[in-house]
């Protein structure tokens, strides 16, 4: 079949036009041997990804290595003609390269569990489904076994764009010697899950207090006289629903299908641009991309007009300052240390320079970390 009979049949089937059956079969035939070829494709790039994995092993080398897999990204992105979209070839190449590190050498992930919270789709979304993922409790927890070496890596969340920061995560820095290695924002769409279905059974609503924040306008309207009860996660909150009829959760609607729950009603948080930013937490820092991200956390003399003289290098420079906030210091009273996100990696000059600027001003500075900048 030459190529001018391929458009034609291709034209037909956009106008929907009736196709012979013969017609039909040829071009299953042709997808057929499209699918193969993939395959053979596949399986060829992770044979050449093991050969590198054992290189790497040989040399000590890390298995992740962001900046390469954000170059092959942003180059197959400017090459791609569509139909595909920009967002699923992303999904699907994260997918095989996810594959390839596993041929490499499995990892582990820990996130805030349990299954099926925001953090879990994250942690997948970003390193794919071939890793071995493990929940924990608590937030600390994740630190902790990362901190260990029990895990290559957590997933923890870190600021909503409706709530604000969660800020146990910015207190553990404090403490840590962890690295962000990389950021991921989550797109959190709500559903309020019962076990029957109706919302006329619902005397108790379970959830996190982010989500419930989140929807406080649709439960102030629709639910006035339910109770609220806090949960550690909105999984949790699921599975405690599903154990009553009378309950009910707000969760994301993967939870639904995980604890056989029924759909109330869908997508009820106050606003639709609802998004929570996921960090990366590990031992080791992160090459350079060209676009990325350099966290610092430092704490200020307290005089008048110390924060300003801290933050004049940043000015001076000319570097995009992306996030500036504060939290109390635990060691003192009404002393506070600053989170500030900047534009650029440590391994360019003018970011090492300004940073070392500061450090000359600051009672305490830790750099958390230069890693890829996420797309929101």
């Amino acid at each position: 079949m030459d190529k001018m009979e391929k458009m034609d049949k291709m034209d037909k089937i956009e106008k929907n036009e009736n196709l012979p059956d013969s017609h039909i079969e040829h071009i299953r035939d042709d997808i057929d041997r499209i699918d193969k070829n993939i395959l053979e494709l596949i399986n060829q790039r992770l044979r050449l990804a093991g050969e590198i994995g054992s290189l790497k092993e040989k040399n000590g080398a890390e298995i992740l290595c962001a900046k390469r897999e954000s170059k092959i990204l942003k180059q197959l992105c400017d090459i791609n003609d569509g139909p595909l979209a920009e967002k699923l070839l992303c999904h699907i190449f994260t997918e095989i390269m996810s594959a390839s590190r596993e041929i490499q050498r499995a990892r582990k992930i820990i996130y805030l569990g349990p299954e099926a919270t925001f953090t879990h789709i994250a942690a997948m979304k970003h390193f794919g489904r071939s890793a071995e993922f493990i929940p924990r409790p608590t937030i600390k927890d994740v630190f902790l076994e990362v901190e260990k070496g029990k895990s290559d890596y957590g997933v923890v969340p870190v600021e909503n764009s409706i709530e604000g920061s969660v800020n146990y995560t910015l207190d553990l820095f404090f403490d840590s010697d962890l690295k962000i290695c990389a950021e991921k924002y989550q797109t959190i769409s709500l559903d309020l899950l019962s076990k029957s279905g109706n919302i006329e059974d619902i005397r108790v609503v379970y959830s996190h207090p982010q989500p419930v924040g989140q929807c406080r306008r649709w439960v102030r309207e629709h639910l006035g006289n339910v109770d609220i009860e806090e949960c550690s996660s909105t999984s949790y909150a699921a599975r405690k629903a599903a154990g009553k009829q009378d309950a009910a959760a707000i969760a994301g609607s993967e939870a639904a299908e995980l604890y056989n729950l029924q759909v109330v009603a869908s997508r009820i948080e106050d606003q639709s641009r609802n998004t929570t930013r996921f960090l990366v937490i590990g031992k080791n820092p992160v090459s350079k991309t060209g676009e990325d991200k350099t966290s610092i956390m430092f704490s200020a003399p307290h005089v008048p007009g110390a924060l300003y003289k801290v933050l004049e290098p940043i000015a001076k420079s000319g570097i995009n300052m992306l996030k500036l906030e504060s939290r109390p210091a635990k060691h003192e009273n009404w002393s506070y240390f600053f989170f500030v996100d900047l534009e650029g990696h440590m391994d360019d000059p003018e970011v090492c320079e300004t940073i070392e600027g500061m450090n000359k001003i600051c009672l305490f500075l830790r750099v958390l970390g230069s890693y890829p900048r996420a797309k929101q």
